[in-house]
This record gives structure tokens, sequence and C-alpha cells, in this order.
């Protein structure tokens, strides 16, 4: 029988293909990127082989597992996951802590397949506990800078152009504002978390010891951020970058509406324009409060008008209106606001190239 696998490290670094055994509603709660849930038992399964093992132990659990997986169903099942391990023969299986259901998988694999095939010694439960203390020691270890700035300055992007930037929001799938969501929905908690460890982790491996983060609020969306690494946030040094109102004005319009309705389109087809409508508006809605009813009631105006034309006639130019408005009435104020109270941490400030090069000469004198 083949033995478990431990090097997590290895496993995360070199994207080894994993299938997990476990139910579906403990797999969506979170996982690993990249890993295929090809569960042993589904939901009711696991519900029933669970109440079971409370009210009669453990081997009468065996038995009924054994009875709910059998026939046709079994053989459904190892058919999957035998075409799984046939296709990645460098993989891996897993269940939660891997005990018995990984090892179950593991013997119909051989049994009935002919197929030696490794498990995770520890399951998902060690795994997660591994890139949880990546995290910790990343923190403990490594220097970190903040990267702020008006909204629309292109924070991603110059992250993007590190190789020590941590982009928080594409591992959240989320812009961070309130009008920040994707037209696809946000991992959950526990998978943003893995994530987040999985890019730390790779970067470490090449020799990064400093990180390029944007300044981000603990939430991004529905994912929050470790505790550890926000509290740090509070104190790390900070490089401010900085672009024109017009340079802002036209990436707000390109992200925002242009990219963001043709991804729409894209994930829902001829619903899209409508569903990106009514995503806008809502965005719009959620600072409603802190606008306050006259300027809300202006900004939805001009947002009424650009979406009716841009459905129209596609043209989008009438958004403008609605971003200039938003900039220099409420995120602006805000920001500069930001600004002042962080102003002592700030040790660089600049626009999109000199903030790029002040940053690789930073990352390359302590990283």
């Amino acid at each position: 029988m083949s033995s478990d696998f431990t090097d997590y490290r290895d496993i995360f670094l070199n994207d080894r293909p994993m299938m997990d055994t476990r139910a579906p509603v403990e797999f969506i709660k979170g996982s690993f990127p990249g890993v295929i849930n090809l569960p042993l038992m589904n939901d009711s399964e696991r519900q029933r082989v669970g109440t079971c093992y409370k009210q009669q132990g453990q081997q009468a659990a065996i038995t009924l597992g054994h009875q709910l997986v059998s026939g046709e169903i079994q053989a459904a099942r190892i058919q999957a996951w035998a075409d799984f391990a046939r296709a990645h023969p460098e993989g891996l299986l897993y269940c939660f802590r891997g005990g018995l259901r990984s090892q179950i998988v593991q013997q119909w694999l051989k049994s009935e397949a002919g197929i030696d095939y490794p498990r995770v010694g520890g399951g998902y439960k060690a795994m997660r506990s591994f890139l949880l203390e990546t995290i910790d020691q990343t923190m403990a270890q490594c220097d970190f800078v903040l990267l702020g700035g008006m909204t629309g300055t292109g924070k991603t992007e110059v992250l993007t152009q590190l190789r020590n930037g941590l982009d928080l929001e594409g591992h959240a799938n989320h812009r961070g504002s309130s009008f920040g969501k994707r037209a696809t929905g946000q991992p959950s908690n526990i998978d943003f978390e893995n994530r987040l460890a999985v890019a730390v982790l790779k970067k470490r491996s090449r020799g990064i010891e400093q990180f390029v983060l944007e300044d981000e609020s603990r939430a991004i969306g529905s994912c929050a951020l470790p505790l550890a690494l926000y509290q740090g946030m509070q104190h790390f040094p900070m490089v401010w970058l900085e672009d024109s109102l017009a340079g802002r004005v036209e990436r707000i319009l390109r992200d925002y509406v242009v990219d963001l309705s043709a991804e729409f389109n894209d994930v829902h087809s001829e619903e899209g324009f409508g569903l990106f409508s009514e995503r806008l508006l809502a965005s719009l809605n959620n600072v409603q409060k802190r606008l306050g009813g006259e300027r809300h009631r202006r900004m939805l105006i001009l947002m009424e008008d650009a979406l009716a034309e841009q459905a129209r006639s596609g043209a989008v130019d009438l958004h403008r209106g609605w971003i200039e408005g938003l900039l220099g009435e409420y995120y602006d104020p805000m920001y500069a606001f930001q600004r002042e109270k962080k102003g002592a941490r700030i040790e660089f400030a600049g626009e999109r190239g000199a903030v790029i090069e002040y940053l690789c000469e930073r990352g390359s004198l302590r990283g």
C-alpha cells in the first residue's frame, strides 16, 4: 500500500494535483487552490453515518457507510477516482485528518482499479495548519510595506509588476471598495487565506523576504484578512501612489464599467448587462447613508442616464459624470483624511514609474 505523503511544502510549491475525498459541504467551507472534490460520501450519506457513529459507535458507522456506498454508487466513485489518478500520476488524495475515509478510498483504488495512490498524512487539517503557520512565520520573519493612494491610482497594477507584490484583492476576487464586487463570486474565507499563504510560500521559496501589499481595511468584500496581518498593517511603512484626477477617472471607467460589464456579459450572456446595471446601482446604494440624500440622488440620476445610454449605444462617456462626482465629493476627502492620519508612516510618494522604481530598489536593498 502507498505510504502517506507529509511534505506539505512540496505539495504547495509544486501545485501537486489533489483530490479531496471529504463531503461537498466540507469542501465548500474551504479547500486548496486547484483541488477537485471527489467524495467518498455525499452530504446526506455522511450525515447518516455521523448520526450512526454517535448513537451506535464506530463499527456500526463503518458498516452503514459500506452499505450506503456499494454497488453502482461505489463503482461510479471508484471510476472517478481512477480517472483522476491516471490523469495525475504525481497527485495525492486526502480526507479531513488523513484517517478512515482516505484510507478506504486508497484501498478501493488498489483492490478495484489496481492503482497504488498516495494520500496526504494528516489530511486537510495538517495542510491547513501548515499554511496558517506559513503566514505566522512570514509575519515574524519578513518586512512589509504598504501601498496607499487615492481611489483609481492603479495600486493593483503596480503590485502585479513587483516580484514581491501580494495582490490581496486578487486572492479575494474583489476590488476592495463598495463597488468592488466581480461577476464571479468570492472564495470562502478559508480559501482566501489558503490562496494567500500559498502565494507567500512560493515567493519566499524564491528568496523574497519583503512584501508590498495594498493598504486595505480588514474586510475585502466578504473575505477577512488574517488578524495578525491586519494588525501589522496599522504600523507598516507606506508608499503613496499618485495620479491626476483625469487619469484616475479613466482607470475607474475602464475597470468598473468597461471591463466589469464585459465580465458580466462573459459570465451571464444575454442577462449580463442587466445584472451589471443592478450591481452598479446596488453599489451606489451601499454608500447612500455616507453620501447623504441629496448627493446620492444626484449621483443616481447620472448613473441611470449613463447606463441607459450604454444600453442604447454601447457608449460609456456619460459614466464619467458620476465617477468624477464620487471621487470629488466622497472618496477623495476620505482618502485625504487617511493620508494625513498616516502621514508619519509615508516614506515615499510619487507617480507610477517613480513608485515602482522606489519599491524595486527598496526590495533589492532589504529583501
